[in-house]
């Protein structure tokens, strides 16, 4: 038998959990609201690993700039060597034409006060220059850290940035640098499996981010490569958001003035819809139904303000009725796994089964049996190929995804 401070200290515990997301509502707003008039640049974002030879997505960096000679402001405050790792990308970047430099504002630069140097005239003045902004990899509370005042309130290097983009310039990063384009980030995040069964800790696992893209869309990265679409979520549920995009190594999302959303590079993204998520939905553990995913390839534009996608010419409708033989439908693969969930939606559009599934479950075996991510076609939901190695060519649209546990069932309507 529970004792009577039980349900005291239950709600005392959802007290501070509500008071934590509103915390990091107000701070993510001060930090991510526009400036005053309306932006007009672009932002480049990265899912990782983004090679020096994937020129698609670095000459567009760099057209969007101004062109050969652009001058592009280059942060490493992410990483352990923000110098060397600044270092690196000016390289690449120079490659393809750029005049980039480094601006020295980390947290772990060497014999620097970050908090001084995100003060300094001469780095406001280093950014205010630059036609372009480039943010590298490593731990985006670093970036956070740096540039955002403890009180919650933007550094004069970070009002230099918005500037920037607010003149029409291009805001880019990859990895850690992708992670702070949204108004909610991940911060110090547990792994996928404990984000699934135990939520997200507002100010922990997820913080305020710097809030280029806007409030709507929740970003995410190596989301294919490390089966990271499940941690989206329940971050997304418990941050209040609709729509999240997550972006593989590789890959960049290009986000224009008007909101659009271009992907480039080698892999794709994954677009998630929580709109029509039914009434008892959970994060503690994760169960939902109603979700849908998407999965976007290179030359996929996808525009918010309609909610439609639209696949890059070279692909073309795959007809339901040439698909293969039945895919089988039991929970045998690890959605959690290297590009998986590719593996899954290509099984679902390619075959004739209704439903396909996927496993998430505990490396240590201490949890099991884990959960069940349930895949389904509906007539909404279209599938388009092409000849071509990213992604297996295939642009997927509105699937069904529901989360089920080992208590039972998700929420149906």
């Amino acid at each position: 038998m529970s004792s009577p401070a039980a349900p005291l200290a239950s709600a005392l515990l959802r007290l501070r959990f509500v008071g934590a997301v509103l915390l990091l509502a107000v701070t993510a707003a001060a930090v991510g609201a526009q400036p005053s008039g309306q932006a007009r640049g672009t932002l480049v974002i990265a899912g990782g690993a983004l090679r020096p030879e994937t020129a698609e997505v670095w000459t567009r960096i760099v057209a969007l700039a101004g062109g050969r000679g652009a001058a592009i402001a280059v942060f490493g405050s992410a990483s352990e060597d923000p110098r060397g790792s600044a270092g690196d990308t000016i390289a690449t970047l120079a490659r393809y034409g750029a005049r980039a430099y480094f601006v020295p504002v980390a947290t772990r630069l060497a014999g620097s006060d970050y908090r001084r140097a995100a003060a300094d005239p001469r780095n406001v003045a280093l950014v205010t220059r630059a036609r372009g902004v480039y943010f590298t990899g490593g731990d985006q509370g670093r970036i956070t850290q740096a540039l955002v005042e403890a009180a919650g309130h933007r550094t004069p290097v970070l009002d230099a940035i918005w500037q920037v983009y607010r003149r029409g310039g291009v805001i880019a990063g990859s990895s850690a640098g992708a992670a702070i384009m949204s108004t909610t980030m991940f911060h110090e995040p547990a792994g996928i499996f404990d984000l699934l069964t135990d939520g997200v800790r507002p100010g922990s696992d997820i913080a305020a981010g710097l809030g280029f893209i806007g409030p709507r869309l929740f970003v995410d990265q190596h989301v294919l490569a490390r089966g990271r679409f499940a941690r989206m979520l329940p971050a997304m549920l418990a941050s209040g958001y609709r729509f999240g995009l997550g972006i593989d190594e590789n890959t960049a999302a290009v986000v224009k003035g008007d909101g659009q959303v271009e992907i480039v590079g080698r892999s794709g993204a994954v677009l998630l819809d929580l709109g029509a998520v039914a009434p008892g939905a959970t994060t503690r553990p994760l169960r939902l139904a109603g979700a849908r995913v998407s999965l976007l390839g290179p030359g996929d534009v996808y525009d918010p303000s309609s909610q439609r996608v639209t696949p890059a010419a070279r692909r073309r409708a795959v007809d339901p009725a040439q698909a293969a033989s039945a895919t089988p439908s039991a929970a045998t693969r690890d959605i959690l796994g290297r590009d998986a969930l590719v593996d899954v939606l290509v099984a679902l559009v390619a075959g004739s089964a209704q439903d396909v599934h996927g496993v998430a479950s505990d490396a240590g075996a201490s949890r099991q049996p884990g959960f069940t991510f349930r895949f389904s076609r509906s007539d909404a939901t279209r599938a388009f190929h092409a000849d071509e190695a990213a992604l297996h060519g295939y642009t997927i649209l509105d699937v069904g995804l529901d989360v089920v546990g080992a208590e039972g069932p998700a929420a149906t309507r």
